[in-house]
């Protein structure tokens, strides 16, 4: 299968181009390798892939050295006529979208450029979907759209009108958006609900990697809510075996989906919604001790209160996963945390 794979300079998006590669598909990635974090760490998951950082510039299509099948090319998706270009050249069979401006807090500072990433480019992998012809179109939603709410776990049924992050209605709009298309025009889309992904490569934004390095460094690290949160990590392999199980199954119409009593996460048009997460909250306690134990090293912590934006935690029903796809992710804390943190020495210690 040819997919394009946008986001393979990110964290899910190399993980799952070389998941891919290595089952022997072809993978067309873009990635615009924006400032929002480290551009030196986006670079260097091109370069695990083979892809010769060098050779990289704008609209340049780079062959990777390990894998023959593996094109990359620095693009923006707010660059349509390009993006439109590129896809119609290489006749693309799936197209999953992990491209995004991401972030929660960020999204306080610059909202301009969620508009712009999140919704003008997204807007251009469903345009350029419809004239191209492709039928199959997966891409990263969030479990921030659950919002507001506070009945858990989450379930895909419930309804997700109250965001609390601009962050999070750009991916609600992604959702709606895609169900337009998928009811327009046929369009076979599926929205992954990712809950707090964590592994070797990740951003150094979120809470494993601001842990680790304060830790190894001698640094206090900022705990909010006074400790009193979860998450339901997960980790970044049972991820992306999640999506291709997705991109090898595209979603159909719910013949039993009823307009009177509307389902959010399926309908009449090819359209569906998952949540992928690991089933298991952990308490962001928990989450620390389990980084410290494997660092052995204990942290100097900073109790703080909630940030705006933010919710307190995050649980995922993944029953629709493990009912059609017979799916369901197992790596445990310890062992992720474990190969987490064998990574980072590698990469940041070295």
């Amino acid at each position: 299968m040819k997919i394009l794979v946008t986001g393979t300079a990110g964290f899910i998006g190399h993980a799952l181009a070389k998941k891919l590669l290595e089952r022997g598909d072809e993978v067309i990635g873009i990635d615009n390798i924006n400032d929002y974090y480290d551009v030196n760490l986006k670079y260097t998951r091109l370069a695990d892939s083979g892809i010769s950082t060098d050779a990289i510039d704008y609209n340049k299509p780079v062959i990777s050295t390990t894998y023959p099948k593996y094109t990359f090319v620095k693009l923006a998706l707010e660059d349509k006529e390009n993006l439109n270009a590129l896809i119609a050249e290489k006749s693309i069979d799936a197209v999953c979208n992990l491209a995004a401006q991401a972030g929660v807090r960020y999204s306080l500072e610059n909202p301009d450029a969620y508009i712009q990433s999140n919704i003008v480019g997204f807007m251009n992998i469903l345009e350029t979907c419809r004239h191209n012809g492709i039928k199959n179109l997966c891409y990263a939603s969030s479990s921030s759209v659950y919002g507001l709410n506070k009945s858990q776990p989450f379930q895909t049924s419930n309804h997700t009108d109250h965001p609390v992050s601009l962050y999070a209605a750009t991916k609600k709009a992604n959702e709606m958006m895609a169900h337009t298309y998928s009811h327009l025009y046929g369009i076979q889309t599926t929205g992954l609900r990712f809950f707090t992904v964590y592994g070797p490569w990740g951003r150094p934004d979120m809470a494993p990697m601001l842990f680790t390095s304060a830790i190894t460094e001698g640094r206090p690290i900022k705990v909010f809510n006074f400790g009193d949160m979860s998450r339901d990590f997960t980790y970044i392999d049972d991820i992306v075996d999640g999506v291709i199980n997705i991109i090898d199954k595209p979603a159909q119409a719910n013949p039993e989906w009823n307009p009177f009593e509307p389902n959010p996460n399926s309908s009449s048009a090819p359209f569906r919604i998952y949540n992928i997460g690991n089933n298991q909250p952990v308490s962001l306690m928990e989450f620390i001790g389990t980084i410290e134990a494997a660092l052995g090293k204990e942290a100097e912590k900073i109790m703080l209160p909630m940030q705006d934006g933010d919710v307190q935690s995050t649980y995922a029903d993944v029953d629709e996963l493990i009912n059609n796809f017979n799916y369901k992710p197992e790596t445990k804390l310890k062992d992720g945390i474990t190969k987490f943190i064998k990574w980072y020495k590698k990469y940041h210690l070295k």
